[in-house]
């Protein structure tokens, strides 16, 4: 096994080689693949990863990988030496329409499902929850919960209209504005590989990676000088992951370098896919009766901010970011209903004293002229400590002694990235990440936490391309 030092070592030799050949590559594909108002698009992210402790591949779940310490599944068995996909984006296709209809009304549409190019497979999480629900801890392929559920389209749907004095109104399966915020403030871009706000989805769905892309949404925006606000909501429904209603509001302000947007987010009936080994059926599809889960209502407050320094002899710039997420899970009724693309679940468990998430960010990104980007990111999260009820509506207040993982705990990741654009619809990459969960959120690991306290943590190296069209 080769030491960490010369695996990144070998990573970073790898971009280098790329870069200093780019002069000799050839961009064969146009701009864009257009017609009328009419474009297809489409990422590929493939490449190869080492990891310290991790668990195979899975030809299903989201990430591929679980490139994180921060997991429901505590299933590390060991390092993992494999070739890797979606380090640093979701592999996709997608088709979006702009087309002028009237005065400076224009019609807007987009569409793009995930799929997982080392297998072919649509992204589907919850299938991956399937696969090893009859398998042991320590035992299972990479898998979690996610809104990517293996729907045809498992990313957004949605179609409407936009104009400058008038605003964009958009209705279908949209993201929630939480996740549009962090697409903008994350230094690391929602990588899988290398950000915990990519790699979760727990942020991004206001604590409940599910609530992340919202069924029956409608959503609005309005621009007006420095000045943006948006509105979103949601009807949910009984086989959206999202079984209440949903809403969400972001008001922020660009000005000069600086942009910054406060959101709130409130979901109601939120499915909760809990550790596949707590599915001990055998799957005939599925585990009888479903998935493990609980349903929780969530609110989330977010402020979230960056800043562009340029430097105008060189053309480079550096741009710092920053970002506090505020989040409750508290109980909520359950009378029926299913998580994303209507897999069955099976509620064992109910919330009765409320989880409290705080999280908090910090990067820098620096941008070459030459096409080189060098980014690096922190990342912290706390937990309280927590109590559940047995059941649907039990009022057990069963906590820590009862369960480590409900004590308090933090999580900690800080990552390293080079990247180097050789064009438009081609970039290399290679990068580090280290990852902590600590006392309760490191509760469960097999071999290494006793009681409840502890820690576990995993370093993840890999390198990759993108083609993007």
């Amino acid at each position: 096994m080769r030491p960490l030092g010369l695996w990144f070592g070998a990573a970073i030799a790898q971009v280098c080689v790329w870069g200093a050949a780019q002069a000799e590559v050839k961009d064969p594909l146009p701009d864009s693949l257009s017609l009328g108002g009419v474009t297809l698009y489409a990422t590929i992210d493939v490449g190869y990863a080492y990891q310290t402790h991790g668990v195979p591949l899975s030809s299903q779940y989201t990430d591929g990988l679980e490139y994180q310490a921060f997991t429901t599944t505590r299933n590390f068995a060991g390092s993992q030496s494999t070739f890797a996909e979606n380090g640093l984006e979701q592999s996709k296709i997608g088709v979006k329409v702009s087309e002028p209809i009237v005065d400076d009304v224009t019609l807007i549409a987009r569409t793009d499902t995930g799929f997982n190019p080392l297998s072919g497979q649509l992204a589907d999480a919850c299938k991956s929850l399937v696969s090893n629900s009859s398998k042991p801890q320590g035992k299972q392929t990479a898998n979690a919960d996610s809104s990517r559920c293996g729907q045809a389209f498992n990313g957004v749907i949605w179609g409407g209209f936009s104009s400058p004095r008038f605003g964009a109104l958009t209705i279908g399966r949209l993201q929630s504005l939480q996740l549009d915020a962090l697409a903008l403030y994350d230094p690391q871009a929602l990588s899988y590989a290398f950000s915990f706000l990519g790699y979760a989805g727990f942020n991004a769905g206001g604590g409940t990676t599910d609530a992340g892309r919202l069924d029956n949404s409608g959503k609005y925006v309005y621009t007006r000088g420095p000045v943006h606000i948006s509105g979103l909501y949601s009807n949910g429904g009984q086989d959206t992951g999202v079984l209440g209603k949903a809403y969400g509001v972001d008001v922020g302000v660009t000005w000069m370098g600086l942009s910054v947007d406060a959101v709130y987010q409130n979901s109601k009936g939120a499915v909760n896919l809990r550790s596949s080994f707590d599915n001990a059926a055998t799957p005939n599809p599925v585990p009888t009766p479903g998935l493990a889960a609980y349903i929780s209502n969530n609110k989330s407050y977010n402020i979230m901010g960056k800043y562009v320094f340029e430097f105008g002899g060189s053309k480079d710039k550096l741009t710092a970011y920053a970002g506090y997420t505020h989040i409750e899970k508290a109980h909520a009724d359950y009378n029926g209903g299913s998580a994303q693309n209507d897999y069955p679940i099976s509620v064992r468990i109910n919330i009765n004293e409320p989880a409290v998430y705080n999280m908090e960010w910090l990067g820098a990104r620096y941008a070459m002229n030459s096409g080189w980007n060098v980014t690096g990111a922190f990342y912290h999260i706390s937990q309280n400590s927590w109590t559940i009820g047995l059941g649907v509506s039990g009022n057990d207040n069963l906590g820590c002694v009862a369960a480590g993982l409900l004590c308090s705990g933090d999580f900690n990741e800080a990552s390293l990235v080079a990247e180097y654009i050789i064009n438009k619809h081609y970039d290399i990459y290679a990068g580090v990440n280290w990852s902590e969960v600590t006392d309760g959120l490191a509760f469960g690991f097999p071999g290494t936490t006793v009681g409840t306290s502890g820690s576990q943590n995993q370093t993840t190296i890999m390198w990759g391309f993108r083609i993007k069209i």
